[in-house]
């Protein structure tokens, strides 16, 4: 998997942070916060661009991989409750151990950046044979993602076989999803979602939703 992004960088804390984003930013890929869930939406060339930044969360453990993606427009019929709040998402390995609460002041001292193109194999996530869910639920079991939210921002933390594991049913979204209607007509729409561990719980510790919903949205108008 390959792509162009931007290559930031920005003091925090005395260090400097490494931020990747994409360049362009997806259009076609949309993040809300309905309150008891956190709810995402893709076309297919947004399932691919997440999918491909996804993969690089996973390989790039000393950065942040921003998706500046809150000001675009969720499709239209997609229905919240309340009135859910648009956020941007970073993905971000734990080992990094970023304070989320200095994400405001990092993201402000951000610049043009550098171009870059990355690239991932793509072969990058195993098989859904080969991952073994049961295992998550065992007390030593670590490489759960987690969730926060700090400025307007969807952090995704975890490690590279988190992101990797996670990855391979985020991958559903480009190869399965676009011929799903054909295979199952009048089936419901196609999704993937993840939960914030080490167990299932409908909020974080942080009152942050606990589960992350990611709809395919095939015919997306806004």
């Amino acid at each position: 998997m390959e792509q162009r992004v931007r290559v930031h960088k920005a003091g925090s804390g005395g260090g400097e942070v490494r931020v990747i984003r994409p360049d362009p930013v997806p259009a076609r890929l949309a993040l809300r916060d309905d309150g008891h869930w956190l709810s995402m939406y893709a076309d297919r060339d947004g399932a691919a661009r997440l999918t491909a930044l996804w993969a690089l969360a996973a390989r790039s453990a000393r950065s942040l991989v921003h998706l500046p993606i809150r000001a675009n427009e969720a499709p239209e019929g997609v229905m919240g409750e309340g009135e859910p709040v648009a956020l941007d998402l970073v993905l971000v390995h734990h080992s990094l151990q970023f304070p989320t609460a200095s994400w405001k002041q990092v993201r402000s001292r951000l610049g043009a950046g550098r171009p870059h193109t990355a690239a991932t194999p793509d072969d990058d996530f195993p098989d859904a044979g080969a991952v073994d869910h049961e295992r998550r639920y065992h007390p030593t079991y670590r490489d759960h993602l987690g969730f926060d939210i700090a400025a307007h921002t969807l952090f995704v933390v975890g490690s590279s076989t988190a992101f990797r594991e996670h990855g391979t049913a985020l991958r559903g979204l480009v190869d399965e999803a676009p011929s799903h209607r054909h295979r199952h007509p009048g089936a419901g729409h196609f999704c993937v979602e993840f939960s914030s561990g080490p167990w299932s719980r409908p909020r974080t510790r942080r009152h942050v939703p606990g589960a992350l919903h990611i709809q395919y949205s095939e015919d997306w108008r806004a």
